[in-house]
């Protein structure tokens, strides 16, 4: 286990702009940082990150926390996973302490399938730097194609020995279990035998975004027939290749600072492109653009520019990809290279100047390309051409925001010579279409009208009650350890007197909550009170960052909450009701406090009228009749001192 000194100085040390700063594009909003959400598909930023409070709030999707519980949700992470990501990160060297049989067993299989995978880059690697036929044979290979011992090393390029079970008998050896050999598709069993999936292969190791190993891609040197050219790791809990892009953690920061995205086809494009000194650089790795994938880049930028060869049947077939990435509220800019050449091929024979130059100068706007590509077929048939205007229409269909669709739209009937209105025209006819395809959807299939709630969404929002049970705590986080007067109503000789005394606010509600023998009725709110009166009890003060830092992921992402969203959201409140707001005075803080316990005492006395309300029938007496007349006195006296019309 990872001792307690090594997790606080983790703590003390993660930043969480620097974290969130690999995976997000932050631009400065006042104090704070603001980004698209990286765990839901929005199109205004919603994210925000603030490096005074240390603390992450994603507005879309509910979700908050520190820096560890960002990893955790980011990586699907646990707890320690998380922790040692960040030691890694900012080279904190690890303390654990001693592991029983029992905790070693528990190891989560995800992690054991990383370890397999991050073993067989070390392994794959060495062999092709160290081994004589690795060097003779991978390295050779690697060094044909122009990459230096810099690059090799920078994307961990690796050779698998030309032989049925040679990775996979050391691994055994090393103490690796054969069980997630298999599940990673390093190790191919079946009932007979075992043997190395990537034999006889040089090999690109494939990495998530934060740098952990996915999976690999094999390339294979023979001529064989039977054999596959490229050969990736199958399907796992791992590596799932729609969801992945290679080059992205090597491309994130510069993608996010060139605030651009190039995106090719396969791994000798990345490398030879990141050795020409252009890092802002991805790979499908062959396969069809996927939405998640486009998603995965969304997170850094909002642009695209998609790097074809010269082959015209290859850009035909991908055109596909310009319409999700359109789908997604992205710019997309397409780029070819001379015939004969791709952009491995063509960033070796030109220097770094000469091929920024070349990518800035012939990115073309997607409609630019559409028409170059297709207009030659085109020109001198109508229908064709009438085609190809539908084509480039339905592309601009997919684009979510109205006014980049309306300039489009423009720029097409410029380009084409013909009339908006019967672009606009058209466009009005796939929209209907679309909404006719949709409404004959089972209802099953229908995308829901609000997404469902997240388990912190339902705790905030499920009725009165938990309102202001949240209320109460809110008080606590944000004003708990701050003194500030309170006035009392005291009656003497008939007449009611304003009394004036100063308290602690925690103090304040602990008490009032005591005389009402209030007791709150979510589990999350009761774990984070007693939390608090604990604190209070040991140390007298509030300590808000044992509640951001948490260990349990709701009690955490409540209190982050809270931090980012409800104190601002407050004060709006009092200048809704007429009480100008211009500092965070001893007199807002007293009335927000006084205003949570009564708002709580409210809803419970409604509670009880309700429920002495059906019993009144029974009561032969009517002295439920006389107990309901008193509470609902009593409702009247609150509401009015919280100024409520009943």
């Amino acid at each position: 286990m990872i001792s307690r000194n090594t997790i606080d100085k983790v703590f003390e040390t993660a930043r969480v702009e620097e974290v969130i700063g690999d995976y997000v594009n932050l631009k400065k909003a006042g104090s704070n940082f603001k980004g698209l959400s990286p765990f839901s598909d929005e199109k205004s930023p919603s994210f925000m990150v603030s490096p005074v409070k240390q603390i992450w709030k994603d507005f879309s999707s509910g979700k908050g926390g520190n820096a560890i519980s960002f990893i955790m949700e980011q990586e699907h992470y646990s707890y320690p996973e998380a922790i040692r990501y960040l030691a890694k990160k900012y080279n904190i060297e690890i303390e654990e302490t001693e592991q029983s049989d029992e905790q070693k067993e528990q190891a989560s299989e995800r992690e054991s399938m990383y370890l397999v995978s991050e073993y067989a880059r070390d392994y794959y690697h060495d062999i092709l730097l160290n081994n004589q036929k690795g060097k003779a044979i991978g390295l050779s290979y690697f060094k044909e194609r122009g990459f230096t011992d810099e690059t090799i090393k920078k994307f961990e390029l690796g050779y698998g020995l030309d032989e049925w079970t040679a990775f996979t008998d050391t691994a055994l050896k090393k103490g690796y279990d054969v069980k997630y050999l298999e599940q990673t598709g390093l190790t191919i069993v079946n009932e007979t035998k075992r043997f190395d999936r990537f034999k006889g292969r040089v090999l690109f190791p494939i990495h998530s975004m934060s740098g952990r190993v996915l999976g690999f891609g094999g390339r294979i040197l023979t001529n064989e027939k039977k054999a596959a050219k490229y050969l990736n790791s199958p399907e796992s809990d791992i590596y799932h290749k729609s969801k992945v892009l290679y080059g992205i953690y090597h491309a994130k920061q510069s993608i996010a600072k060139e605030d651009n995205c190039f995106l090719v086809e396969g791994y000798t494009d990345v490398i030879s492109f990141h050795q020409n000194g252009i890092e802002n650089v991805v790979a499908s790795s062959g396969t069809a653009l996927t939405p998640d994938q486009i998603r995965l880049i969304r997170r850094l930028t909002p642009n695209i520019t998609i790097l074809f060869d010269g082959d015209a049947a290859g850009i035909r077939a991908s055109l596909r990809g310009i319409d999700l990435i359109l789908e997604q509220g992205m710019n997309v800019k397409v780029l070819t290279f001379p015939d004969g050449d791709d952009p491995d091929s063509f960033s070796k024979r030109v220097s770094t100047d000469e091929l920024k130059e070349y990518l800035d100068k012939n990115a073309q706007d997607f409609i630019n390309f559409k028409v170059s590509l297709l207009m030659e077929d085109a020109q001198h048939d109508p229908v064709k051409k009438a085609g190809l205007i539908r084509d480039i229409v339905v592309s601009i269909s997919k684009i979510p925001d109205r006014i980049q669709k309306e300039v489009y739209i423009q720029e097409c009937a410029r380009i084409m010579k013909i009339s908006e209105n019967v672009l606009f025209s058209e466009l009005a006819q796939i929209f209907k279409k679309e909404q006719r395809d949709t409404s004959k959807k089972p209802t099953h299939q229908m995308q829901p009208v609000a997404p469902v709630l997240q388990k912190t969404q339902a705790v905030e929002e499920v009725n009165e009650l938990l309102k202001y049970e949240r209320e109460v705590i809110k008080v606590l986080l944000l004003h708990g350890n701050k003194k500030v007067d309170f006035t009392e109503i005291i009656e003497e000789d008939n007449v009611q007197k304003k009394e004036t005394y100063n308290s602690l606010v925690s103090r304040e509600i602990y008490l009032n909550l005591q005389d009402d023998e209030i007791e709150f009725t979510n589990e999350l709110f009761r774990q984070v009170y007693f939390d608090i009166i604990n604190q209070l009890n040991q140390n007298q003060e509030i300590n808000i960052d044992i509640f951001i830092n948490h260990t349990d992921n709701l009690v955490a992402t409540l209190v982050t909450n809270i931090l980012m969203n409800d104190e601002e959201h407050t004060l709006s409140n009092w200048t809704r009701r007429e009480i100008h707001v211009k500092h965070n005075t001893d007199q807002i803080i007293s009335k927000a406090t006084t205003d949570s316990i009564l708002n709580l005492r409210r809803i419970l006395i409604k509670e009880k009228i309700e429920a002495l309300k059906t019993e009144i029938s029974s009561d032969k007496n009517n002295d439920i009749l006389e107990i309901v007349v008193d509470y609902t006195g009593l409702n009247s006296l609150i509401s009015k001192e919280l100024s409520r019309v009943i």
